[in-house]
């Protein structure tokens, strides 16, 4: 499966950015990880084939997962953003074939 994500970029801290995934197959599950410097690649929202999502406990309030089937994709909306959310978000895709990761999109926030 193809990913490609957009929606990266410099903001400053209290700004928003809305992440896309779009895929070249429909998701089962998908979602988004991260991974800022110097420290392990951790979950930041998945969402179900049912809609059900989760969120990583930093995010609860401020990020909003959510999927249009019908384009294959998957959005992240990143409000209230903070410092500590600057690194590399990566898109997975999941479905009977496995597991497949998107290349990156890089989110700074400014303090």
């Amino acid at each position: 499966v193809q990913l490609v994500e957009s929606g990266g970029g410099l903001v400053q801290a209290g700004g928003s950015l809305r992440l896309s995934c779009a895929a070249s197959r429909s998701f089962f599950t998908g979602g988004w990880y991260r991974q800022a410097p110097g420290k392990q690649r951790e979950s930041v929202a998945s969402i179900s084939s049912g809609g059900a999502s989760n969120y990583a406990d930093s995010v609860k309030g401020r990020f909003t997962i959510s999927r249009d089937n019908a384009k294959n994709t998957v959005y992240l909306q990143m409000n209230s953003l903070k410092f500590e959310d600057t690194g590399v978000y990566y898109c997975f895709h999941g479905d009977a074939g496995g597991i497949n990761w998107g290349q990156g999109t890089q989110v700074t926030v400014s303090s």
